[in-house]
């Protein structure tokens, strides 16, 4: 057990000191046009139809993760901050700043993102 919890340890020290986070996947049809999907630190959004965009999904008021997705916006449910996904511009709330653009790929009808 304690080589376990040694490695382990190692490892997310690792991996936090690269300071990059693995690409988060979804198949281009699962984002609905005018919406978002959420998965882990990535926000993969729609805005309209073919037009795909990436964000970091931790907020820039805080850091808190956002976590939930209604319509054209998503919404850090810590503070209740909002944001348009169409740009990452505030909507309302106590942010101050947009959300961060994430790096996006897409291959086929793969897209994948990740932030730096």
């Amino acid at each position: 057990m304690f080589l376990l919890g040694t490695a382990t340890t190692f490892a997310g020290a690792f991996l936090a000191a690269c300071g990059t986070e693995p690409d988060q996947e979804v198949a281009a049809t699962e984002v609905s046009v005018g919406s978002s999907v959420i998965l882990g630190s990535v926000i993969i959004a729609q805005p309209t139809e073919g037009n795909f965009v990436a964000y970091s999904s931790a907020c820039p008021h805080q850091g808190s993760r956002i976590t939930k997705v209604e319509g054209d916006t998503v919404i850090c449910t810590n503070h209740k901050s909002v944001f348009n996904i169409s740009d990452g511009s505030v909507v309302s709330g106590p942010a101050q700043n947009g959300l961060t653009s994430a790096n996006l790929k897409q291959d086929g009808d793969t897209l994948s993102a990740s932030v730096q």
